[in-house]
């Protein structure tokens, strides 16, 4: 298999509920006229803290300064699997679970920190740029390493770490994060970007106006369901999670949908703010689901991270995860 360590320098930041509309001009640009732009990387995922962004620095420059943005101090790089020279097929994406023990696992092994991006198209592993040697040297016996630059794939040269690599003692990883499961079912989609014109305004109200007073009514009974919303547009590729309800909201058939249907289910992890220096959290979850088999897509935030299983898992994935948990204190 191929890891790409794809050309975009991002930056992750936050975005405070109460300050959205300061950023909503440049969030629009960047969603909705991408011509208008030098970014070929951008995310925005809403969850009840807060919003998520993940920008390359072309689009960075498109947010204001302010005291609602907060950003991450570090730079970061993506790698992108690649399985067989190609990409996923919509039908069956890679998913976390797929590369949780030849890419994940090994990184936590040595102590280096990820940030997770799942789309409908391929799964995102974002290092900070400073360890990319060692992530490279970690990587380089199990995946052939290439660089994207200038839209070319060229070899990587794996530099900078010392040949008296000492191969780290496996530890076992109990969680030791509070996991919780909204009562939303989730849909994860894309669209054909020539049609987002025709969805532009909808979209719009889904990311910056839903949780006004006309949607929150018949929400707030139901203290299991949560707001999380997530768009990305990734070098000309559209991807949307949303929940179920959300969905109906759009026209017959601008969104995709795989052969099955697939509607997801959310493990949510974290009881407070997660940080960015802590290893191994996004091993912890998807490792015991790559034993078990179970596709998984997983999408960290400023502040927590989360799993989504397909629905018709989620009691055997919690019966997996709190087995896990419990055997670790």
């Amino acid at each position: 298999m191929e890891l790409h360590i794809l050309e975009h320098s991002l930056k992750v930041a936050s975005i405070a509920k109460e300050g959205i509309q300061i950023c909503t001009h440049g969030l629009i640009k960047l969603a909705f006229l991408p011509s208008k732009t030098r970014c070929k990387f951008f995310s925005l995922t809403e969850t009840p803290e807060d919003y998520t962004i993940i920008v390359d620095e072309d689009g960075f420059k498109e947010l204001p300064e302010s005291e609602y943005l907060s950003v991450a101090d570090a730079t970061w790089l993506a790698l992108n699997v690649v399985s067989g020279g190609g990409s996923a097929t919509s039908s069956q994406p890679i998913g976390v679970t797929k590369i949780a023990k030849s890419v994940i696992a090994p990184l936590a092994d040595h102590n280096i920190s990820v940030f997770m991006l799942s789309t409908y198209q391929t799964d995102f592993i974002l290092v900070r740029e400073r360890d990319l040697p060692m992530v490279m040297h970690t990587l380089s016996s199990e995946f052939t390493l290439l660089r994207v630059v200038n839209g070319e794939t060229v070899a990587a040269n794996s530099t900078g770490v010392t040949n008296g690599f000492v191969k780290p003692k496996l530890v076992p990883r109990p969680i030791i994060h509070p996991l919780s499961s909204p009562s939303n079912m989730f849909c994860v989609t894309s669209l054909d970007p020539d049609t987002l014109p025709s969805v532009a305004t909808l979209l719009m109200d889904v990311m910056f106006y839903s949780g006004g007073a006309k949607e929150t009514g018949g929400q707030s009974e139901d203290s299991g369901h949560i707001r999380f919303f997530s768009f990305s547009l990734i070098e000309g590729y559209i991807s949307l999670v949303m929940d179920e309800q959300t969905t109906q909201r759009f026209p017959n058939n601008v969104l995709f949908t795989s052969a099955s249907g697939e509607l997801w289910k959310m493990v949510r992890i974290g009881g407070q703010p997660l940080g960015f220096d802590e290893c191994g959290i996004v091993a912890q979850i998807s490792e015991p689901l790559a034993t078990a088999d179970i596709p998984a897509y997983y999408i960290s935030t400023f502040k927590f991270d989360h799993a989504l299983v397909p629905e018709e898992n989620i009691q055997s994935v919690i019966g997996a995860l709190r087995t896990n948990e419990s055997t670790g204190q």
